[in-house]
């Protein structure tokens, strides 16, 4: 039963997402917003990760989790419906920016609260709830589209639906198996109170590099993550959220991959395959386009799931075997700063800018985008092979 109530969480927490932020950059197109300020907004996202670990330092030491994780999906909820109903860029801004500094904090937070109820690899089986809440939330758009003969994909009703899922995951969360905070009466030094507490870990070469090698990767995965609804916009096509969704859905098997993979070939090969199909991705994009064939574009969508099941719910095992047990919360909190924070936030500015620069009267230049976002991701490959040579039992083939 528990198992049930952690998928469902994961399930309605990805939804309530996935639903409004995947089809964000069409709307921003549409609403004509500039290229740096697109960039703000899309990094609403990244500077909402600064918040988890601070929110994991709660968990780990005040709070039961799963209390937590009610509040900020209420407050997720509020900011989204007053997102829906402005059109200024700057309000909007600021709608965004609060709703994600509220739900950020609820990815790192929802791993802790299933891992501190299941073995940590058996956490994949319950996450793939969360690709398949993404997916489902496709079935908006042809909903609205096809029911209630209503524009969704580049237009504000996105926020409604997300709204309308955050406040079921408002009430899930009551049910959900009660994480009380392990290091609850611990008196927390200045560094937890910025949810820090994890950095420690970080005297520890291999571990450190990688942190680095993490925040790296998320420099060209921006370039997917934030903007790909631009470019199905661009190349104009009807069914962004679904077309994007594809990739979330092979993600779903991939996910249940991802124990299987660590067993037969270590999770440092696991994470080094992950990186394989970052290049991959880019390459068939880059492919597509110079030989005008768009059913490339799907190899590197469908892809989606290796790259973020192999390389980064890796990376979340491997921090959850690495920190102890009283910092398990904040240490995962640290990883999405370091990825989905610091590393989005200079992935979307630098996407933003190599966009701007390859933009014409014509249109976009995407095969030279896509051709240097390979480069990027070629080379962050060969580091990573040559310089993490983390030894340690637990990155090794157990068979």
């Amino acid at each position: 039963m528990p198992k049930i109530k952690l998928s469902l969480m994961m399930f309605l927490q990805y939804m309530m997402y996935a639903v409004w932020w995947v089809p964000l950059a069409a709307y921003l197109t549409n609403l004509e917003v500039g290229s740096t300020q697109k960039a703000l907004i899309l990094s609403s996202m990244a500077i909402g990760c600064m918040a988890s670990p601070l929110v994991g330092m709660l968990a780990d030491r005040f709070f039961a989790a799963q209390k937590v994780l009610a509040g900020l999906n209420f407050i997720h909820a509020l900011m989204l419906l007053w997102a829906a109903v402005t059109h200024n860029p700057d309000v909007l801004f600021i709608c965004l920016l609060l709703a994600m500094l509220a739900y950020m904090p609820s990815w790192s937070l929802s791993s802790a609260i299933a891992m501190a109820h299941l073995p940590s690899e058996d956490f994949p089986k319950v996450r793939v709830f969360g690709s398949i809440g993404w997916v489902t939330s496709g079935v908006f758009s042809l909903v609205f589209i096809h029911v209630f003969n209503i524009n969704f994909d580049g237009t504000h009703v996105p926020f409604y639906c997300g709204a309308g899922v955050s406040m079921a995951a408002v009430l899930l969360s009551f049910t959900l198996p009660d994480t009380p905070p392990l290091a609850k009466g611990q008196k927390p030094p200045l560094v937890d109170a910025f949810g820090l507490g994890s950095l420690h870990l970080m005297k520890d070469r291999n571990f450190a590099l990688f942190i680095l090698f993490s925040f790296l990767s998320m420099i060209p995965f921006a370039m997917y993550y934030s903007y790909f609804s631009e470019f199905l916009l661009n190349i104009n096509t009807k069914y962004i959220s679904i077309t994007i969704n594809w990739g979330v859905l092979a993600e779903m098997g991939f996910l249940l991959l991802v124990p299987a993979a660590i067993k037969k070939f270590g999770l440092r090969n696991t994470m080094t395959l992950g990186l394989v199909a970052l290049c991959i991705r880019y390459l068939s994009f880059y492919t597509g386009g110079s030989i005008s064939q768009p059913c490339m574009y799907y190899i590197g969508i469908l892809i989606h799931g290796l790259i973020f099941g192999f390389f980064y719910v890796g990376g979340q095992i491997y921090i959850d075997k690495k920190a102890p047990a009283q910092l398990k919360s904040q240490a995962q909190g640290f990883i999405f700063l370091v990825t989905f924070g610091a590393g989005l936030l200079v992935g979307n500015f630098l996407c933003a800018r190599l966009i701007h620069h390859y933009k014409t009267e014509a249109g976009y230049n995407w095969n030279a985008i896509w051709g240097i976002t390979t480069l990027v991701s070629v080379a962050l490959l060969i580091a990573f092979v040559l310089l993490f040579k983390d030894k340690e039992k637990l990155l090794k083939p157990t068979n």
